[in-house]
């Protein structure tokens, strides 16, 4: 049993040899544990020093190309390698690496495919009330839309069982966390969930410049997602919104005249409503399409998978 413990690194010299230092060198029924860096772009000494540290294991960037392909990257590195179980950490040191074992054991015993990490927003001190808010409701809206039951969507702690990484597929460039929740619900992995305490902050994060564009990154993705897995969701909520918006003006126009038998200057209500059919009828076709294009997707995912075990078994 092979683990590898990545760690995503930006210009993390500073802060890089505490993440290293506390990362367990053996786990009880891990036969192998290697440690990945994965240097997206750093311009300072990150890898130089992961090396004295005794690191061997990189995946490095030209430039700074993102959280999601550095992760996507480092598993990709990882399988390759012969890795059962990737474990996914940061380099600014805020996870405790020491609870790696609790994150591996549920993939060991065979009780979950994922394993993520709850930070327990709630009580960590450097969050404000409206970030602690915002994590409820961001996890929230991602539970809904994986079917899930998650307390922390946005935790990077997280340990991937192979067959899971084989399964998820990353195509968004900012952060992979709710993206892989998402199709990790909808493909029924086995989820687990193990609280753990952060470390204190060491620096304001890189991937957001505040919490109003996390807010708006992580909603795109989610819509995303749900085009992916839920499009029928979309277009039959924007097509029973266009059709109550049709309906009333239609209904009102057909009162009038009724009652007064002359609809003179009543006429922009009718064409409001044949507008706003036409809106809803082609949000219906909108729907019909993008399920077909659903259909064509899990076809081309099953092909992607068999072809991942296919080369990983291969190369490992």
């Amino acid at each position: 049993m092979k683990v590898f413990v990545q760690i995503p690194c930006l210009n993390e010299e500073e802060t890089l040899p505490a993440v290293l230092a506390s990362i367990p060198r053996e786990i009880e029924g891990v036969d192998e544990l290697e440690i990945l860096v994965i240097d997206d772009g750093s311009s300072d000494k990150t890898v130089e020093i992961a090396q004295q540290l005794g690191v061997t294991h990189f995946v490095r960037h030209a430039r700074n190309m993102g959280l999601a392909r550095s992760f996507r990257d480092g598993v990709d590195y990882a399988l390759a390698h012969g890795a059962d179980i990737v474990v996914n950490t940061d380099g600014d040191n805020q996870y405790p690496q020491d609870r790696i074992p609790d994150l591996v054991r549920p993939v060991l015993e065979g009780v979950a495919d994922i394993v993520i990490a709850d930070r327990q927003t709630a009580t960590i001190a450097h969050f404000s009330p409206f970030k602690k808010m915002m994590q409820r409701v961001g996890s929230s809206v991602v539970n809904r839309a994986a079917d899930t039951r998650l307390p922390d969507a946005a935790s990077g702690f997280r340990a991937y069982s192979r067959a899971a990484l084989y399964r998820l597929n990353i195509v968004t460039e900012f952060s992979y966390c709710m993206e892989t929740i998402i199709q990790a619900g909808h493909k029924r992995l086995r989820i687990a969930s193990v609280p753990v305490t952060t470390n204190a902050k060491t620096r304001e994060s890189r991937l957001f410049k505040n919490i109003f564009h996390h807010m708006a990154k992580s909603g795109s993705a989610i819509v995303r997602s749900y085009l992916m897995f839920k499009p029928y969701v979309i277009f039959a909520t924007l097509a029973a919104v266009f059709g109550v918006l049709a309906l009333v003006p239609m209904v009102r126009f057909l009162v009038i005249w009724a009652l007064q038998g002359d609809n003179a200057g009543n006429i922009q209500s009718l064409i409001f409503a044949a507008i706003m059919s036409v809106a809803a009828l082609l949000s219906v076709a909108l729907g019909v399409l993008s399920d077909l294009q659903r259909t064509n997707r899990v076809l081309l995912e099953d092909q992607l998978e068999r072809i991942k075990q296919i080369q990983y078994d291969r190369t490992s």
